[in-house]
């Protein structure tokens, strides 16, 4: 009975392990293709903020333009020049939203078993192209401040992000981390805008990129074609656009911005290629 139970705990962990941040930090140093070489944590940024804010607000205007018709208590509140730019839409049928996603920005992508033994989920690029540079994905997830409580969402936990500053997004869409992001999300809105996207705890997410999560890490047989990238959105985020954001503060109060994590392309990446990220280590 014992060497069953040993068996399967070794099954459970070469799959946890690709994602678990503590054993990821305990073996980088062994191997050296994992690792993303960052001289100063203000400088870890491949591409700048501006180009991954245009980007998203590309996607989240096609996405929203795509579902006019159930935008109509929103829209009332825009302002008309606005309005306009999200009604004036030559195609009225509604496409699927990784249709958008592959019109809008060139690629698809989805999650699938990953090829690497034992990894369980990964994502692929499954049409298009991904140019180098592009936000590729987004870590949704609960954003949780260095001095905030996550002891019981982080147990049997291997989605829990941590940031260069200590800042942890809890990107698990089971359980208790689950119950915690749904009531978060249904606290913040303004008026009848919804701060925030829920739909990627489903099967079905409204804003396909927000599968960063199941993105593995790489290995020496799998070199990285992404990165993660922190991303502090900015107030001049349009308010009608933020529904597609995939992350809420565990705390109403929090003064910093809405942190999100992308993940960027390190290079050209192909139909049919699965997503494997890296991690950065300071150099002095």
């Amino acid at each position: 009975m014992f060497k069953a139970l040993f068996k399967a705990f070794e099954v459970r962990w070469k799959s946890y392990r690709h994602r678990f941040v503590p054993w990821i930090a305990l073996n980088l140093q062994k191997n050296e293709r994992t690792l993303r070489q960052v001289k100063d944590p203000s400088r870890d940024k491949l591409v700048e903020d501006e180009e991954v804010f245009g980007s998203l607000v590309c996607l989240f205007t096609e996405l929203l333009k795509n579902d006019v018709k159930n935008q109509s208590e929103l829209l009332r509140f825009l302002p008309q020049s606005k309005r306009d730019k999200y009604t004036n839409v030559q195609n009225g049928t509604r496409d699927a939203p990784c249709a958008v996603v592959l019109n809008a920005l060139g690629f698809r992508i989805e999650r699938k078993r990953s090829s690497l033994q034992l990894a369980g989920t990964g994502v692929f690029v499954t049409q298009g192209r991904v140019p180098e540079g592009s936000t590729v994905a987004m870590y949704p997830g609960t954003i949780y401040q260095a001095d905030e409580p996550i002891f019981f969402q982080s147990i049997r936990n291997p989605f829990v992000f941590r940031c260069i500053d200590g800042v942890l997004i809890d990107g698990n869409d089971r359980a208790i981390s689950k119950i915690v992001y749904r009531s978060c999300s249904g606290r913040d809105r303004f008026g009848p805008f919804c701060l925030g996207d829920c739909s990627w705890l489903t099967s079905d997410p409204v804003n396909p990129l927000a599968v960063g999560q199941y993105v593995n890490n790489c290995s020496n047989e799998k070199a990285a074609n992404v990165c993660y990238q922190e991303y502090d959105v900015p107030e001049g985020f349009p308010l009608e656009l933020r529904q597609y954001l995939p992350n809420v503060n565990y705390r109403a109060d929090t003064q910093r911005p809405l942190r999100c994590v992308v993940l960027v392309s390190l290079r050209d990446i192909n139909c049919g290629e699965e997503l494997f990220s890296n991690y950065y280590t300071i150099v002095h």
